[in-house]
């Protein structure tokens, strides 16, 4: 039986709105195609589209109520601005929660991480978790996040996103956790802010949000880890690192690939050592899984149980995913990291690929949002590409123009203009044993590569 999450009373309380009838919902929605049985609907208006227009779409799905701001015959909330109607109802179901909250954010590995938090709470305590889905992040998708909550969670996992100075500590304020991270610091997003550094100091907004008793958790290896102190101190109760150097609070001090291609590691927090198995392959989940550990200390979580859930998990569509499909009498390894691109995540997704077998193929799309830095950021994958032990390279988009210079004379690549362009060329040259690495910016629409080389599927891993 699917318990209530809100009843039309509670939303019009919490937004200040009229109801036109009595009605309870289970699940809450702003895209009328995600909309099911049960879903309350907030018909937002936008620059490109109005919600209001899909009310009779959302209904024949399902929807037992709407927030609208105009007037409807179906069974609904009347405000004056649906927009701030989701912000208030985030705010709601924030405050009438006694849940352990966890914010995630950083430049890499926000998804994975929260994912991964997700996936070790919820083994700790069954149905009792909950998470942002997808890539929620951004001033729209973390409220809705928050009003998805179930009254009777026990813990909340909340991604946050930004490409503006000041977006963070907005979202924080509201998500109004009690563990925050930051996973890493890189240079994505470079084109709305003049360095790095600025980049450090608006994911650092993230600690504004934590009340009395909170506890930042901040990246130890980070060339900016004093920096994210600094931001953490004013608002931190306690701060704590993670990472693989030596003085870390929680730390990676062995690591060894396993069998199942994944990573063993034993780790040492305190006077405590824990040893367990990431099923993710590479260092930068054996850093994440660092930051997960401290996470669930800090909510007094049972950290072996953490462990298990690591080991269990699988791969993330886009992110990491794994496939095997079939090629001629053989089979060909697929890497799915086609959601998004930054020079941090390709440098290391590339060392994953350096660690499989057979011959290395990279399709690799354009990296966007890198502003003025684009050309160097691009020619500077280079090294790492022939590192990789590459055999063959797709460059995708005009962005990596300076990349295929860089590469040119050091191995086989081909530069072509779009996604499309880029299947042809991984088709005419598939073959069986290969090792396919898929990643660029979710833009260049690499993930419609992998989609049609699902169709082959033999199995996942």
């Amino acid at each position: 039986m699917t318990s209530t999450l809100w009843t039309s009373a509670e939303i019009a309380a919490a937004t200040h709105g009229t109801a036109s009838a009595d009605f309870t919902v289970s699940g809450v929605a702003f895209d009328s195609r995600e909309v099911g049985p049960g879903d309350l609907f907030l018909a937002l208006k936008g620059e490109s589209t109005d919600g209001h227009r899909f009310l009779d779409q959302a209904f024949a799905q399902g929807a037992a109520g709407a927030v609208v701001s105009d007037p409807t015959d179906h069974p609904s909330i009347r405000v004056a601005d649906t927009t701030g109607a989701l912000n208030v109802l985030g705010a709601a179901s924030r405050k009438r929660s006694s849940a352990k909250i966890i914010g995630v954010t950083g430049s890499v590995g926000k998804t994975g991480t929260k994912e991964a938090l997700f996936a070790a709470l919820d083994r700790i305590d069954p149905g009792c978790a909950h998470r942002s889905v997808k890539s929620y992040n951004n001033h729209t998708g973390v409220p809705l996040s928050l009003a998805r909550m179930p009254r009777e969670s026990r813990y909340g996992v909340f991604e946050m996103g930004m490409n503006h100075a000041g977006e963070l500590a907005r979202l924080t304020r509201l998500v109004r956790p009690h563990v925050a991270i930051v996973t890493a610091i890189a240079p994505a997003h470079l084109g709305f802010f003049d360095s790095v550094e600025k980049i450090a100091d608006a994911k650092g907004e993230i600690f504004q949000g934590l009340g009395a008793g909170g506890t930042a958790i901040v990246p130890f290896d980070s060339p900016y880890r004093d920096r994210l102190l600094d931001a953490a101190r004013p608002y931190a109760s306690r701060i704590v690192t993670f990472g693989l150097g030596e003085g870390a609070d929680y730390r990676a001090v062995e690591t060894m690939r396993a069998r199942s291609g994944g990573t063993f590691v034993m780790a040492r927090y305190g006077n405590r050592e824990l040893s367990f198995t990431i099923s993710q392959p590479g260092e930068h989940w054996v850093s994440n899984a660092m930051a997960i550990l401290a996470a669930v200390d800090a909510v007094g979580g049972d950290l072996e149980v953490a462990g298990l859930a690591l080991a269990e998990m699988g791969g993330l569509a886009g992110r990491g995913a794994r496939m095997t499909v079939s090629v001629g009498d053989g089979t060909a390894l697929v890497i799915d990291e086609s959601y998004n691109a930054n020079p941090s995540s390709m440098c290391a997704t590339l060392k994953v690929l350096a660690a499989e077998p057979g011959r290395r193929v990279a399709v690799l799309g354009e990296m966007r949002e890198l502003g003025t830095h684009a050309d160097a950021l691009h020619a500077e994958l280079a090294d790492p590409i022939t590192q990789a032990g590459v055999s063959r390279a797709i460059l995708v988009g005009e962005a990596m123009a300076p990349l295929a210079a860089a590469l040119e004379g050091r191995l086989d690549f081909v530069h072509v203009a779009d996604a499309a362009a880029a299947k042809a060329a991984l088709e005419s040259t598939l073959a069986p044993g290969d090792a396919v690495l898929i990643k660029g910016s979710n833009g260049v629409r690499l993930a419609t590569i992998v989609a049609a080389l699902a169709e082959r599927q033999s199995c996942s891993i």
